[in-house]
């Protein structure tokens, strides 16, 4: 074999051209067999996207844009509706559908055709089979396609994120969002096609929705174009000093009013009737105490179908003006020789937490760490040594006995461990507003990460409890909940001195850059009965700690109860 060998290299170096040659003819070579085995893939995989238009019928509305889809947008749209719609008569929305308006109402057609599951979905009810008009859509909200994984719970899932009240499936991969139906019924066997990311349940069929009715959550906002409505509330006592600003608008509607407090700087756009007033949320107009919409509902001149709430009910609005009462953040004016910890689990809202904190006090908060991306997007204090003495708080992870006992007191953040593990997992494989991959979590290192981290869970509460000097207990699920309430007794446990207003700002701006989005959401459970059975024997042993030392036990959505 050397032989052979040693003639080549001898022919090669005598005409080194021809060894060049042979290189690029290698290559070429190279080249052809990968072109060649792409054109057959193409071949056996149909060349494209069955329920993709070819380029020439590509609708001007995106269809047919394939893989490049999967991003939602906001389509153009005709006159943006804001607000609960004015009630019609019988009469009136009999004319409507023969004229393409309204069919929000129709609710007919229940659950025919459609494939074997529950037909209440768990949070969102099916409603039907509608005609859609791609020069006019039937949802006109936001839309997102996925030609290879759509699902029902997927488009339900990212239309509920956005505040949307409908959902609507169409080809088997694109989902549109709305929050109202602006197109006819149709009969429900002409939603006939299988979701792309799901055989056996239906996703639409050819210019067909299948639409389902959203449960929403309580925090789920209701957007309006660039405007997020807040609800309906009572006329403070005292008009012009709640809201300072206002103005008469002849033909009134919604957007004239959100565009009024928009040019003038206000975050909230306020339809009193006839009459459009701009402010901030204050301890005299303070968004808490909401009425029902019903008390609202008073047609806006200039718009039809909107509403523009009365001389005693208003209608409030939160526009794209950021309020920027709380935004001034310094480190303390005197350096705290008492060392206050905000401790948490790995993935229970630490980070958040201090977002909320900096905001309410004005002070930045430190950290026993240093993590480089939290100092770029504006924690300051991430740089301090955690002793200081500048911030208002510490941020920390650990427990044990030593490490506890050097703080003069804590807040003990504690969040649900089955919310937990699966943030943290996420942070770990895919940063601080990151996703895991599927492989992550389909291979070894999800069960291996529960075996380890589920009993870390427990013990750092248990520690805490058991070794720190002065305790102050906030579960997660409750400072969502109620924000305004558990801030204000977190600041009041740290000690600066409590302002509502600057409260009431932190609540307009209470995401903050490290808000992981929906869109990337597990669509099974990635729990076993093992792993639940270990994880509910450690949220009892929690409880019973809690409870013992007459605090509160975990909130009811922990498991089990």
């Amino acid at each position: 074999m050397a032989r052979p060998l040693l003639k080549l290299q001898r022919y090669f170096r005598r005409k080194p051209v021809r060894f060049f040659s042979f290189i690029i003819l290698y290559l070429t070579a190279g080249s052809l067999v990968f072109l060649h085995a792409g054109l057959t893939s193409q071949t056996a995989g149909g060349g494209r996207d069955p329920l993709a238009p070819s380029a020439a019928n590509v609708a001007p509305d995106g269809r047919g844009l394939g893989l490049i889809g999967r991003v939602f947008r906001e389509p153009r749209r005709p006159a943006r509706r804001y607000g609960a719609l004015w009630p019609r008569s019988t009469t009136q929305e009999a004319t409507e559908r023969g004229r393409g308006g309204d069919y929000t109402s129709s609710w007919n057609r229940a659950l025919k055709g459609r494939s074997g599951k529950d037909p209440e979905e768990g949070r969102a009810k099916y409603i039907g089979c509608y005609i859609d008009d791609t020069q006019k859509r039937a949802l006109r909200g936001a839309s997102f396609f996925d030609y290879r994984k759509m699902t029902v719970f997927r488009c339900q899932d990212n239309c509920a994120e956005r505040g949307y009240l409908y959902a609507g499936l169409e080809f088997g991969a694109e989902c549109y969002c709305g929050h109202k139906i602006q197109a006819p019924n149709s009969s429900d066997s002409d939603c006939n096609m299988d979701c792309k990311g799901e055989r056996g349940n239906l996703c639409g069929g050819a210019n067909r929705l299948s639409i389902y009715r959203l449960e929403l959550s309580q925090e789920s906002a209701r957007r309006y174009g660039s405007a997020i409505f807040k609800g309906c509330f009572r006329r403070p006592d005292n008009v012009t000093l709640a809201l300072p600003s206002g103005a008469v608008i002849a033909n009134m509607s919604v957007d004239k009013c959100v565009e009024l407090c928009t040019e003038k700087e206000f975050s909230l756009a306020v339809l009193a009737g006839e009459s459009c007033r701009c402010g901030f949320p204050t301890s005299r107009f303070s968004l808490h105490e909401r009425e029902d919409e019903e008390l609202c509902q008073h047609r806006c001149p200039g718009e039809e179908f909107e509403s523009c709430g009365t001389e005693e009910y208003f209608l409030v609005y939160q526009t794209q003006v950021q309020d920027n009462r709380c935004m001034d953040r310094r480190f303390l004016p005197t350096r705290s020789k008492h060392l206050i910890a905000l401790a948490s689990f790995p993935g229970a809202g630490n980070t958040w937490a201090r977002h909320l904190i900096e905001l309410a006090t004005g002070f930045y908060t430190g950290s026993y760490y240093f993590d480089g991306s939290l100092y770029n997007k504006g924690f300051k204090g991430e740089r301090d040594h955690w002793r200081s003495g500048r911030t208002i708080c510490i941020k920390t992870h650990e427990s044990g006995k030593k490490e506890i006992e050097t703080f003069d007191s804590s807040i003990l953040m504690i969040r649900n461990p089955y919310k937990a593990l699966m943030a943290e997992f996420n942070r770990k494989y895919g940063g601080h507003i990151g996703f895991a991959a599927q492989t992550h979590w389909r291979g070894k290192e999800w069960p291996e990460f529960v075996k380890n981290y589920a009993p870390w869970w427990a013990s750092h509460t248990l520690d805490w409890l058991k070794f720190g000097k002065k305790v102050h207990v906030v579960h997660f699920e409750e400072l969502k909940r109620d924000l305004f309430a558990q801030l204000k007794s977190m600041v009041l446990f740290l000690g600066p001195e409590v302002s509502e207003d600057r409260l009431l700002c932190v609540e307009g701006q209470k995401d903050g850059n490290f808000k992981r989005s929906g869109l990337r959401k597990l669509e099974y459970d990635p729990y076993t009965p093992e792993m639940r059975a270990s994880i509910d024997e450690l949220v009892k042993t929690v409880d019973g700690a809690l409870k013992r030392r007459r605090l509160s036990g975990v909130p009811d959505d922990y498991r089990p109860r």
